[in-house]
């Protein structure tokens, strides 16, 4: 097959169906090309090496990437957010009106869901089928980030509806999200669920050095609890802080480490100054092979995402990669995650936003012996390789994109 794979965010950003996704489906055979935004996620500002252009393109792991014209922005700002969403549409949308009679199939990554409806558009031109990915279901995640109201939560509606009935299958990452589609008038028929996987990397001879552990985490008989992510407003580390302050009288020992980067970072180091600035460490963001080093050097990892139903049916990724790395997790979350993460034996799960429980979870873990939290990392990672693996979610995405190729 020749395949298109339309996403707004692609290596060397943190996406989660990156290059190695994309290079594992050319790798059974089939000749796949890239359309992205120039890489300016998530902080909103280009990336070394690259200019903004109407259109460039590159090699990444032997793949071709078009890179398309894109507002850059991912800050507070709903102008910003807008622009930058409606930019990368009108790109892909003259790209594929264009190119797209050149594939024989459209696998396209959401969110945003604005390249979904260009391909819905340019693939409905050029009678072309459209396969669709979801990680975060729209508009549910659009308000409960706070970043729209009313009127754009029924404009958002429409659009998701017009990419539904367009693509010839959808795929949701949980099982939650998969039932909610359903209840809004997705045929059952017309839907696959795929887990995520992990993207963690083993340590290997060939990965570059990192410097000791006191160098990174500091002084020795702390014990380190990390996140590595987004800094964002739905993650609401807000809560993590204040647990880590509320902790800390009990264990002083416990400490946090946030790597990464996000609109919420600022505010972040305000709180960590005020609430435990000996308890807090913001890092910035590292490149991902060191981030697993990093991870690799970790007591216990810690998720949080805010209380809202809208992640009662979320399965965030970072789930699939902390359970990988074989390290105890502790995890503010509900619904499917929590369910996932209690049955997997390596996470202490708490309520979000709930400080005390949270607090309570950290000490619980400080007092662990080192046997104690071994053992619990490695359920975590027996479940993980039981449950969710790379290979089967290739094939299962290669054969929803054959079938649609037949259909059509």
């Amino acid at each position: 097959m020749r395949i298109l794979y339309l996403t707004q965010w692609f290596d060397p950003e943190p996406a989660f169906k990156g290059a190695d996704f994309a290079a594992a489906l050319a790798a059974r055979g089939h000749d796949v090309e890239v359309a992205t935004a120039f890489p300016n996620y998530p902080g909103g500002k280009l990336y070394p090496g690259y200019r903004i252009r109407p259109y460039a393109n590159e090699r990444i792991r032997g793949l071709k990437v078009h890179r398309l014209w894109v507002y850059p922005s991912h800050d507070a700002s709903s102008f910003g957010r807008i622009a930058n969403y409606l930019s990368f549409f009108v790109s892909a949308l003259v790209f594929g009106l264009l190119r797209a009679h050149r594939y024989d199939v459209i696998y396209v990554y959401h969110p945003p869901i604005t390249p979904g409806v260009a391909a819905a558009l340019f693939g409905m031109v050029r009678r072309k089928p459209m396969v669709i990915e979801i990680q975060d279901l729209w508009p549910d995640s659009v308000m409960a980030s706070g970043m729209a109201g009313g009127r754009t939560d029924r404009i958002l509606t429409s659009l998701c509806r017009f990419v539904y009935r367009r693509a010839s299958h959808v795929i949701p990452q949980s099982d939650g999200m998969r039932a909610r589609l359903i209840e809004r008038g997705v045929p059952e028929q017309k839907l696959t669920r795929i887990f995520n996987w992990s993207t963690y990397q083993a340590p290997s001879a060939a990965a570059p050095a990192l410097p000791d552990k006191t160098h990174v985490l500091g002084p020795a008989g702390r014990f380190n609890i990390i996140y590595g992510g987004n800094l964002g407003q739905a993650q609401a580390l807000s809560s993590v802080i204040h647990a880590v302050a509320a902790a800390r009288r009990i264990e002083p020992a416990v400490h946090l480490h946030l790597f990464g980067h996000g609109i919420e970072s600022g505010p972040l180091v305000e709180l960590a100054s005020s609430v435990a600035p000996d308890g807090v460490t913001l890092h910035g963001t590292v490149d991902r092979v060191a981030m697993d080093r990093i991870f690799d050097l970790a007591n216990a990892l810690v998720m949080h995402l805010k209380d809202d139903p809208l992640y009662e049916i979320t399965l965030p990724s970072k789930m699939q990669h902390y359970l990988s790395c074989g390290k105890p997790v502790i995890a503010g979350i509900r619904g499917e995650a929590a369910k996932l993460l209690l049955q997997s034996g390596a996470a202490l799960v708490t309520q979000p936003e709930d400080v005390q429980t949270m607090a309570d979870a950290m000490v619980q873990l400080a007092r662990m012996s080192p046997i104690e939290l071994q053992a619990m990392g490695q359920r975590g990672k027996r479940f993980y390789e039981s449950h969710m693996a790379f290979d089967f979610a290739v094939d299962e995405t290669l054969g929803i994109l054959s079938r649609a190729v037949l259909v059509e």
